[in-house]
């Protein structure tokens, strides 16, 4: 690590930030990063060079431990503290992840709609007009390849690359399994499957479309260019998204295909980050039908692997309600199966999600509390259940989402496993 002191410019080079995501109350870095500071902002850069964070030093600034985030999808993230216990009981995390675009969040935070949220994203044009005059100076090599890379990389340049992300993959990632907040969202995504098999007609973020495997030259073709995408900038990642929305569907021989290849191509061996992780989603049929070498494939490999279910709801007429077309017989032996594969492998943990709202049937919570109080292993540790909200797009007013919170925390109080809210973001 190096800084340099120029004008009212500190930059610091090389910066070592956490090993391990863990779930803190206080603002902290992953991986390995450079950093502007200036009077007002502080700004900071991933391996490429890229705007990956700003933060606000100001008095005006909403909250001194709150930070934008910018996405590889070139999506800007505002990380809310809340009152922090508040925010960790709805969502495993103490920071909510606030989003510029229509999502199902209960919490009812605007950030993108304050002055001085706006004006941080917009300081990084001043500051890249002062980085591009400063890269026409001589500097120490390390400190000039810095200021040139940064130069470079504007807000248009930033654009493409998002797009160019998105036709590498074949397709944007339209939602990402919830527990990928364990490694708050960073993952490259590998594209295995796409469509569903069911195409629930309650579902904003599926394709419509049948399920289909992609060949393995194509999967082989994504890891190969998405290794020289993320070029550098590697070394901060350790975690994989393979999607889209069924890819357990695709069977064992083509997930461990894709594992492996990626293990190998993305060096994770040697990431600055511990610790590999895969995630994907299955269907409840795909699940149910997936044997003991599919588990064991996955258990063999050197990830920790989370499969995340849909389940959506325990009850015949919410089922029907929901365009769902699964019978709830197979959603209690879905639900069963999630508990003895958590309880089997030490490295595979199954998740499930239902649906939540206040216009689905009567006895949906009422049969939700029953499966999870009477199926539930005693003394389990895993198998996180995620309470998904059906608002989006829907105008809530603050008294119909503090009512909807208030009843989240009552059934979150009366569930065996962890509960929590999901919120669906994009990558």
């Amino acid at each position: 690590m190096k800084s340099y002191q120029i004008d009212d410019l500190t930059i610091t080079l090389n910066k070592e930030g956490a090993r391990e995501f863990s779930k803190v109350s206080f603002p902290i870095r992953y991986g390995l990063f450079s950093e502007i500071r200036t009077p007002d902002y502080l700004f900071q850069f991933n391996l490429n060079g890229e705007i990956k964070y700003i933060q606000g030093r100001g008095s005006t600034w909403p909250h001194p431990e709150e930070w934008l985030k910018r996405t590889v999808a070139n999506d800007w993230v505002y990380y809310s503290a809340g009152d922090y216990r508040g925010v960790y009981d709805l969502m495993g995390e103490f920071y909510l992840p606030c989003l510029p675009y229509p999502s199902n969040a209960l919490v009812d935070n605007h950030p993108f709609e304050k002055n001085d949220v706006q004006s941080a994203i917009h300081s990084w044009r001043s500051l890249q007009e002062k980085i591009r005059a400063l890269c026409r100076r001589d500097w120490p090599q390390g400190l000039k390849d810095f200021l040139c890379h940064a130069a470079e990389k504007g807000e248009e340049f930033l654009e493409q690359r998002s797009r160019r992300m998105h036709r590498l993959i074949g397709g944007e990632v339209t939602v990402l399994p919830p527990d990928t907040r364990h490694v708050d969202y960073e993952v490259i995504s590998v594209i295995v499957a796409d469509g569903c098999l069911y195409n629930c007609g309650f579902c904003r973020v599926k394709s419509g479309k049948g399920f289909y495997l992609r060949p393995f030259e194509n999967i082989n073709e994504q890891i190969k260019s998405l290794k020289e995408f993320y070029a550098w900038d590697l070394l901060n990642y350790n975690a994989i998204f393979l999607g889209q929305h069924d890819a357990l569907h695709g069977g064992r021989e083509i997930l461990e295909f894709t594992a492996q290849k990626a293990y190998e191509t993305f060096e994770f061996k040697n990431s600055y980050l511990k610790g590999p992780r895969i995630f994907l989603f299955g269907s409840i049929d795909s699940f149910i039908s997936a044997d003991d070498r599919l588990f064991q494939s996955l258990s063999d490999l050197p990830f920790y692997t989370y499969i995340n279910i849909g389940l959506e709801s325990a009850d015949l007429s919410t089922l029907a309600a929901l365009k769902k077309p699964v019978a709830v017989e197979k959603v209690y032996e879905a639900f069963i199966k999630m508990m003895e594969v958590n309880k089997r492998y030490e490295t595979i943990e199954v998740t499930a999600n239902f649906v939540y709202g206040d216009e689905l049937p009567e006895n949906h919570l009422s049969s939700f509390l029953e499966l999870i109080q009477k199926k539930t292993a005693p003394l389990s540790k895993k198998g996180t259940l995620y309470l998904s909200p059906l608002i989006a797009g829907q105008d809530r007013g603050k008294d119909n989402r503090r009512e909807l919170l208030r009843r989240f925390y009552k059934v979150k109080a009366q569930s065996p496993l962890p509960t929590y809210l999901y919120l669906i973001q994009r990558l």
